[in-house]
């Protein structure tokens, strides 16, 4: 097990700066929300396994019940945690449903949820292009796994999406393992990579269909599409995904809740 922050010093070090700590000013429950984190992210606690009660990491950071639940209370907001009534607190895992598509806010018109279909047309490693070394913060000359795949709903063909993963921490990724894996891709991510994907940033805008993409999904060139250009990071805001999807979006609406 990873080694952890003392309790006679837990909040100390989360008070000093200079070596990527928090800030000395933080709320007592963010500095503690910081050292939990930091536990995830060293996998002392695997995804979809629980976490010491409130009273045991209370006891740990020799701080009170309160701080350490309004802690959680945040990293369950932030999708880090999930709370499951009568039984703890869950770290949480992109093979639950709930929150296995939770990046793909693609909707059918008529309300009515499918499973999606996935086929996989390509999956090689190559030396980053300029412009994707630079989203995914790479050095020039690094190699990325490209991914290219069509999801398909009731059998008709919606989204295409290029994906790129740094190379250094997908080694072993093919386009079988791929297509073997019955879970949702983030899943696999994590389960056999690693890597966890924690938020996203998207840029949308519409774009006619090219040659290319108007025969994968099966529409006219030309045809008015939805572009999604998705970076997912994991732990420390660091980018590890690149995606750019191309949406059909004859039958299907993109759908977003704000607050």
């Amino acid at each position: 097990m990873p080694s952890v922050v003392p309790p006679s010093n837990a909040t100390a070090s989360a008070g000093r700066t200079g070596d990527g700590d928090a800030p000395a000013f933080s709320p007592l429950y963010q500095q503690i929300k910081t050292l939990i984190t930091r536990s995830l992210q060293a996998g002392e606690w695997r995804p979809g396994e629980a976490i010491p009660s409130e009273v045991e990491l209370a006891a740990r950071f020799k701080v009170s019940q309160g701080t350490v639940r309004k802690a959680i209370d945040e990293l369950a907001t932030d999708n880090l945690l999930v709370r499951r009534q009568g039984k703890g607190t869950f770290v949480a895992t992109h093979a639950e449903e709930k929150v296995q598509f939770r990046f793909l806010r693609l909707t059918p018109d008529d309300g009515e949820a499918g499973g999606a279909q996935r086929r996989f047309i390509d999956c090689r490693r190559l030396r980053a292009p300029s412009d994707i070394a630079r989203a995914l913060d790479l050095k020039s000359g690094d190699t990325v796994v490209q991914v290219r795949r069509v999801l398909s709903f009731r059998d008709v063909p919606v989204v295409l999406d290029d994906i790129w993963l740094p190379g250094q921490l997908f080694k072993g990724l093919t386009a079988e393992r791929l297509s073997e894996y019955r879970g949702p891709m983030y899943g696999l991510f994590e389960t056999e990579f690693g890597v966890r994907m924690i938020r996203a940033e998207e840029k949308i805008r519409a774009v006619p269909a090219d040659t290319a993409a108007a025969q994968l999904l099966a529409v006219p060139v030309g045809t008015p599409l939805l572009s999604v250009e998705r970076l997912s990071m994991t732990y420390g805001d660091k980018p590890v995904e690149l995606r750019r999807g191309l949406y059909n979006t004859a039958s299907h609406h993109y759908r977003n809740e704000l607050s």
